[in-house]
């Protein structure tokens, strides 16, 4: 097995990752765990705070968002402990009973902090509250979450017609309402339920397709009474509610364990045993498009924790074939396809992806950068209003490339640039301490 040479070098503020392959290839080998799932560990540390008794939080991410999370909660009362991922406890204060902070509330770089909070926050009446972030979150809409608030009677101001960060909350006695959300997000559906907690009444959200769940199983697993109805994509939530402090085992983020996934697919002779890996259905849409790929991967060890179905996941080297990724699939795998179009470019044929142009407001608008970047890199990349067209079995040689500091487009290069030839330089790629601190590590690790 030949070793790539993975070199970062930091230059004032930035990190520049340095790939090298040897002319001779390489295979990457091991056994390897991923960060705490994001979207897991966000919500645990939201509903300890609000929820009555102590949480304690087993295997949380230490990422900048979740600690972006932590310090707004901490601003309004709660204790949380230092953050780590043997155990973190959470000293809730009770529904209702956040404390109106003397400073502006900090979102950092995270939507989901941002957009989750306000449900909370608009529902806590005689408080005052102002919310702003970096200066991509300042730029990504938050009307999908201002408008069907204002519906159950929020008052929230902020940039471009309520739309945009920093917002300021005047909290108030909310009215329950069913919400017909336009498009499938976990984001909008879990800012709504948030603010059902302490609505009189019962507070529903329809979406056009399923999207992840975490907020529901949570919910439920802290006292809260729900109703699902997955025949109409619908959940109700029953205010006012009580929230018992709860033990929360977070697994693995299949969202980090994708970058793993597609590299042990792409690059020849590899193996990689991805250990203790959340499953769960509204999360594996990944596994269903490599799938469909011809990928070779395994579920292994296939288990229930705290309430998430988890697996260890081992993938080999095979070849891909192209396929079409789009309809009700996409909410499934939203944060996935960059680097699933790193996979459609070692693919046979020409994949395309549409439905996704939720892409288009993250850290970055991810179609865009993804096919300029890839373009750089010699693939055969079309920007699709709504997706991407990828003609795969074009060679990638290494160049220098930009993050747009985008943690997933950062991590997304860096697979890329395993199959290239000559040295790829990814500028910028600190990024991918937002949902993976340890990425540059771990990659070092499987490529020796």
């Amino acid at each position: 097995m030949s070793t790539a040479i993975i070199t970062p070098k930091r230059t004032d503020n930035q990190l520049d990752l340095i790939i090298h392959r040897p002319i001779s290839g390489l295979s990457l080998q091991g056994t390897l765990r991923v960060p705490g799932d994001k979207s897991i560990s966000h919500r645990a540390l939201m509903l300890g705070a609000l929820a009555q008794g102590e949480t304690q939080i087993q295997g949380l991410l230490l990422g900048e968002d979740p600690r972006s999370t932590a310090g707004c909660f901490r601003a309004m009362g709660a204790e949380i402990s230092e953050l780590n991922t043997e155990q973190v406890t959470v000293k809730g204060i009770g529904l209702g009973k956040l404390q109106e902070p003397v400073e502006v509330l900090n979102a950092g770089n995270s939507g989901t902090t941002l957009r989750l909070m306000l449900g909370i926050l608009a529902s806590h009446p005689e408080r005052f509250f102002a919310v702003t972030g970096d200066s991509s979150l300042r730029s990504r809409p938050m009307s999908r979450v201002v408008k069907p608030l204002q519906e159950m009677g929020a008052n929230i101001w902020g940039r471009q017609g309520n739309s945009l960060a920093p917002l300021a909350i005047q909290g108030s006695q909310l009215q329950p309402i069913h919400y017909h959300s336009p498009i499938a997000s976990a984001q909008v559906k879990s800012c709504i339920l948030l603010a059902g907690l302490m609505v009189e009444g019962e507070t529903t959200v329809t979406e056009p397709a399923l999207s992840r769940d975490h907020s529901e199983r949570m919910l439920q697993a802290f006292g809260a009474k729900l109703r699902i109805e997955p025949e109409t994509n619908s959940v109700t939530i029953a205010g006012p509610a009580q929230l018992q402090g709860q033990t929360v085992i977070v697994p693995g983020d299949i969202s980090s364990a994708a970058f793993w996934l597609v590299a042990g697919a792409i690059v020849p002779d590899s193996e990689l045993l991805i250990a203790n890996v959340g499953v769960n259905p509204t999360r594996t849409g990944i596994l269903e498009a490599l799938e469909m790929m011809g990928a070779d991967i395994q579920l292994e060890n296939q288990r229930v924790v705290a309430g998430e179905p988890v697996a260890d996941l081992r993938v080999r080297h095979g070849r891909l074939k192209a396929c079409k990724i789009a309809g009700d699939i996409i909410p499934r795998l939203i944060d996935e396809i960059p680097i699933l179009a790193v996979a459609a470019v070692f693919a046979e044929g020409t994949t395309v992806i549409q439905d996704a142009a939720e892409l288009r407001v993250k850290e970055s608008d991810r179609l865009a950068v993804m096919a300029s970047q890839l373009n750089k890199m010699g693939a055969r990349v079309t920007e699709l209003p709504d997706g991407l067209e990828i003609t795969g079995g074009t060679p990638l040689t290494g160049t220098e490339v930009e993050s747009y500091t985008d943690h997933r487009i950062a991590m997304s290069l860096a697979i890329a640039a395993l199959n290239a030839t000559n040295t790829t330089t990814i500028h910028g790629a600190e990024a991918a301490a937002i949902s993976y601190p340890d990425f540059v590590t771990t990659l070092q690790q499987v490529c020796d």
